[in-house]
């Protein structure tokens, strides 16, 4: 659902937040060697997720992949992650768009982010008994 105080970026913003984003990524001490370990034409990669996001925000063709599979056969991947990626991800908004647009994109990061862990979390414990954590998330 879409908050009044909410409105979604356009692609030039899109763009920008990805790049920083990225720019981030390469450098962090977590996240960047995940990456590292996948990504060989930076470029490439990001115009593909620019292409994501193009496709979830403003509904715009382009995109095509299964980001589930892409990262549940990364093998380095962990729900554990996906805080750590998000919170570098809302900096990133919060620095780089205004606040309705940073808040519009945050929401469906997150709930993308949820769901994609849950998902690697999933397929981690198919035989086990034990319920997925959901302590990573808050609400």
């Amino acid at each position: 659902m879409r908050h009044v105080n909410q409105s979604p970026p356009d692609e030039p913003e899109i763009r920008q937040v990805v790049r920083a984003f990225y720019a981030r990524t390469r450098a962090h001490p977590e996240l960047g060697p995940v990456f590292a370990a996948h990504v060989t034409d930076w470029d490439s990669h990001e115009e593909k997720i620019v292409d994501f996001w193009c496709g979830a925000i403003l509904r715009k063709p382009g995109y095509s992949g299964n980001p589930m599979q892409k990262h549940l056969g990364a093998g380095n991947v962990l729900p554990a992650h996906f805080p750590v990626w998000l919170s570098l991800f809302d900096a990133v908004l919060n620095s780089t768009l205004p606040e309705p647009k940073a808040a519009y994109w945050s929401t469906l990061a997150h709930r993308i982010g949820r769901s994609l862990s849950f998902g690697l979390e999933y397929a981690d414990r198919k035989t086990a008994a034990a319920p997925p954590n959901l302590s990573a998330f808050p609400n």
